[in-house]
């Protein structure tokens, strides 16, 4: 009875989602409005003269593109407890930002209008689009999996608190929500992840768990260490009613064969967001959709900057409908947690206008192109997913680095691949996953031809455990912390290749 109230009020939500796609620029238009009002008589509001904007174009001319760093002097004095800075309500909650394995955290302002309104209603808006697809879920009858949440909640003062993005949100959750969810508070916002997943697998193991949400990474652990304590070989045969999984922030392609492994038979969906500390961004809306609509009626204002004006001093950005599609373009978001046109660092590319869908297609500092060959997240995704197909491996994680010319070789990239599943022929694997790349990305082409500038590039596999090691070394073991995909220098990989000289 429960499941088909809950699944038949959010079916009933479609038609406000369905509303807000057939008016997109009137949506954006009517939300750039109302944060103009709301913090006009903020400090930020005052300074730029929110009151006397009344056009996207006003609000560009006025309002300077922005990183964390220039806003950061505000942040930190919100979070000494001081109000009506950037946003006209009391800020209570940070989000301590772990997007990143760099050495410097970020704590991204999260207001009650934006962890309700923002990140809250976005999820249900994904569930809404979810059940609408799927008349026959029986999703709400056990209990939602959430892996995330690797911090516990810390206190700044009295009143202000901060944490990952997960642990933030699992600790304003209503109700519903927390009876819900599995498992227990205590368990998901543990620090240590090794002991962490044991206590995962352990007090879910007897859960009627119908839905999982996390990082593909550490649902594939925790999945292994349920087959062990079972003995069951089918993630189906331990959770007989799961039927979704939802996943976000990496691109699922690499990961989806080793799900069929785990979890095989037709009855299992697979759903994405684009969710970040920053705001709720984007959610699938079709079964089996690789792109996800992008929402515009959640208290964010969007602009996309093309790629060439990326570390421009002056940027210029483009409005909703200015956007073409099949081009990369760097997110800059204004929020309702008061992020002025703040530059997130994420690529995203419209795979349709009408309506406005999108796909991720990297980071702005993820990337290589130590000899011009552009190459950025999305393509080595696409040619590792390929290389694994032509060889019948898998891959857990990976890292790619250039390896600079020198006066006696040419350059090369070098990928170091922890595989779930190794090929036969490692030679073999390294030319699938060359050409792979060659034909998604034609600048890397034109610099293999006849190894002019690159050469064959070179795969090191590494042990088991290597990145897990890396991560924990680093201090950013679990939750949302990722290994970078592609960097446009060696510190990664030369760190992580020192690893492999130390003693385990």
């Amino acid at each position: 009875m429960l499941n088909a109230v809950v699944a038949w009020f959010l079916r009933k939500r479609m038609n406000t989602i369905r509303q807000w796609m057939a008016h997109p620029h009137d949506t954006q238009e009517r939300v750039l409005t109302q944060l103009l009002t709301q913090a006009s008589g903020t400090g930020f509001g005052a300074t730029h003269e929110f009151s006397s904007i009344t056009h996207a174009d006003t609000f560009r001319e006025r309002v300077p593109v922005s990183d964390y760093d220039q806003l950061k002097p505000y942040i930190d004095r919100m979070m000494q407890g001081e109000h009506q800075l950037l946003w006209h309500e009391p800020v209570r909650w940070f989000s301590k930002s772990s997007g990143t394995t760099a050495d410097k955290s970020k704590f991204i302002p999260m207001s009650t209008q934006s962890i309700e309104d923002c990140h809250f209603h976005g999820a249900i808006d994904l569930l809404s689009a979810y059940c609408e697809a799927h008349e026959q879920t029986r999703l709400f009858s056990g209990k939602g999996l959430i892996i995330g949440g690797s911090h516990q909640i810390n206190s700044l003062n009295e009143l202000q608190r901060y944490g990952d993005l997960s642990a933030v949100l699992m600790q304003n959750m209503g109700f519903f929500a927390q009876w819900y969810r599995t498992p227990e508070l205590n368990i998901a916002l543990m620090d240590d992840w090794e002991k962490k997943i044991e206590a995962l697998s352990r007090s879910t193991l007897k859960e009627d768990v119908t839905n999982i949400s996390g990082v593909p990474t550490w649902t594939i652990i925790l999945i292994r260490r349920l087959f062990e304590l079972s003995g069951k070989k089918n993630l189906q045969e331990i959770w007989p009613g799961l039927e979704l999984y939802v996943h976000g922030g990496v691109n699922f392609e690499p990961y989806r064969e080793q799900f069929r492994t785990l979890i095989p038979g037709d009855r299992m969906r697979y759903y994405q967001t684009y969710n970040a500390s920053e705001g709720f961004f984007a959610f699938q809306l079709e079964p089996d959709a690789h792109d996800m609509v992008l929402h515009l009626d959640n208290g964010i204002f969007y602009e996309f900057m093309p790629m060439s004006e990326v570390g421009q001093p002056h940027p210029k950005t483009l409005l909703l409908q200015e956007v073409k599609t099949g081009v990369n373009y760097a997110l800059v978001i204004t929020t309702n947690a008061g992020l002025w046109r703040y530059v997130v660092g994420d690529t995203i590319r419209f795979t349709s206008v009408n309506p406005y869908k999108i796909v991720v297609s990297g980071r702005i500092k993820h990337f290589i192109n130590a000899f011009g060959e552009e190459v950025i997240v999305e393509n080595a995704d696409a040619a590792i997913q390929q290389a694994c197909l032509a060889c019948g491996a898998s891959v857990h994680d990976y890292t790619v680095a250039p390896v600079y010319l020198t006066a006696g070789s040419k350059g090369r990239h070098e990928w170091l691949i922890e595989f779930e599943q190794a090929p036969e022929d490692q030679e073999r694997f390294t030319l699938a996953l060359d050409q792979s790349l060659r034909a998604v990305n034609t600048d890397y082409d034109a610099k293999r031809s006849f190894d002019i500038a690159l050469s064959l590039p070179s795969v090191v596999a590494l042990p088991d455990g290597t990145f897990s090691r890396w991560l924990k070394q680093k201090g950013k073991l679990g939750g949302q912390h990722k290994v970078p995909r592609l960097s446009n220098h060696r510190e990664v990989v030369d760190e992580i290749l020192s690893l492999l000289r130390q003693p385990v």
